[in-house]
């Protein structure tokens, strides 16, 4: 089973470049489901499918290590049911320590990684919500906007960890990202730096 791992902090506007590739013919969308999509104001998706962390539906460790291979591989599998690429995003995977983990035993499963300053995290994250969203849950694990902050501030520290060592490709648009990761272009198309973001493919 091949993966597309994704990290990003919360705020990071990671959700969109998800959303912007999703919908790639090669992409396997069994994950999504009503309940798992928080919609915006005016109705359209912010988050669309599974999602993995400590304390959401697909609870998952902080430390990926405590993790047998095959128990991580049974985690990533749970919500789905098709064929085709499968996306598997947690805001955990951005702690340097994870992304490692996911180096080592996924070594042909691309990692991409998403940033924003943290501020610029803090901020949208409030805007498209905070702790009203409905799926998933930050609550358990993220408990209230100092504790945001400081996850924030380390899952930023850990992700610019492994861009500056780990070599690959920084995509300007899903359609470049599309390619750097091997899937079908999307129907869509977004531009990393008109929505202030930046992408990395290791």
């Amino acid at each position: 089973m091949k993966y597309i791992f994704v990290a990003g902090a919360p705020g990071s506007k990671w959700s969109s470049v998800v959303k912007n590739i999703y919908h790639s013919p090669d992409i396997d969308r069994s994950d999504y489901a009503e309940f798992r999509t928080y919609r915006s104001t005016n109705q359209e998706p912010m988050h669309t499918g599974a999602y993995w962390d400590p304390g959401m539906e697909f609870d998952t460790p902080e430390d990926l290590n405590t993790l047998t291979p095959q128990q991580a591989k049974q985690l990533w599998n749970a919500p789905f049911s098709g064929t085709g690429i499968r996306i598997v995003k947690s805001h955990i995977f951005c702690l340097r320590k994870n992304i490692d983990y996911l180096r080592t035993h996924w070594p042909n499963s691309p990692i991409v990684l998403v940033h924003r300053p943290d501020d610029a995290c803090v901020g949208w994250w409030v805007r498209a919500g905070g702790f009203s969203i409905s799926y998933p849950d930050y609550a358990p694990y993220y408990k209230n906007l100092d504790t945001v902050c400081q996850k924030i501030s380390e899952q930023n520290t850990g992700l610019l960890s492994a861009w500056y060592s780990y070599p690959g490709v920084e995509p300007r648009t899903n359609i470049e990202l599309a390619d750097a990761v091997g899937i079908a272009w999307p129907n869509t198309v977004q531009n990393y730096a008109h929505n202030d973001i930046k992408v990395k493919v290791i």
